[in-house]
């Protein structure tokens, strides 16, 4: 991209944001308690959420599972640990998940992120700030840029993952650019205009979002 057409890029980018910004504010996004996704040290659950979040009822469907997760399986926190219940045939009875298309998607993960020497959720937080891997990561198939940015901010990344909340905020607000990169870009610029983390902004996104019953997973347990 020549010059101009960065300088132009920019110019879209910051007025985006800054049509988000004021709405948010006027939402009341700066009167409440500052609020960051929750995070997680246990790696199996943190894979697990990144698989199965897409196309589903958070609240009903994958939180309920992630939950199980932690209380069930506090061992299977590692690549290492994951790989030999894959070897076990295990990975069905894990996600407590039966179609075979997420089930392969995490094992294809696993296998993944053991070539790259990803064991934990420190090395995994370490590798998502390193754009050779995260490229890497979405030739994975159902793997794309929203998968990663996810995984991001369940590992503590200051990010923002655009999702159809995100997506249905923009054209709120009159955003027409519907483009995955364009509107990470402008939620970011947005949270750094509100002064927020942007964790805290995409926090307060699902929530303003969610229903009442929705409530943000917790894995601090």
């Amino acid at each position: 991209m020549s010059r101009p057409e960065e300088k132009g890029a920019a110019i879209a980018v910051l007025r985006a944001a800054r049509r988000i910004a004021d709405y948010a504010k006027d939402e009341g996004a700066l009167g409440e308690q500052s609020l960051p996704r929750a995070t997680c040290e246990h790696l199996g659950a943190v894979l697990a959420d990144s698989v199965l979040q897409a196309g589903l009822n958070y609240a009903t469907v994958v939180r309920p599972r992630v939950l199980a997760i932690l209380r069930a399986y506090p061992q299977l926190d590692t690549i290492a640990a994951l790989l030999e219940l894959i070897q076990e045939g295990g990975t069905r009875q894990f996600l407590n998940w039966r179609h075979h298309e997420k089930v392969t998607r995490f094992e294809a993960l696993v296998a993944f992120l053991n070539e790259w020497g990803v064991d934990n959720v420190q090395d995994l937080q370490a590798h998502l700030t390193v754009e050779q891997f995260c490229d890497a990561i979405q030739t994975i198939n159902g793997v794309g840029p929203k998968t990663v940015d996810y995984m991001a901010c369940l590992v503590g990344i200051d990010s923002i993952a655009v999702d159809r909340h995100v997506r249905s905020f923009a054209k709120k607000v009159g955003v027409e650019n519907d483009d995955y990169h364009f509107l990470r870009r402008s939620f970011c610029c947005a949270a750094d205009l509100l002064t927020l983390s942007r964790r805290e902004f995409d926090a307060w996104l699902w929530r303003r979002a969610a229903a009442p019953t929705q409530i943000q997973l917790s894995l601090g347990i």
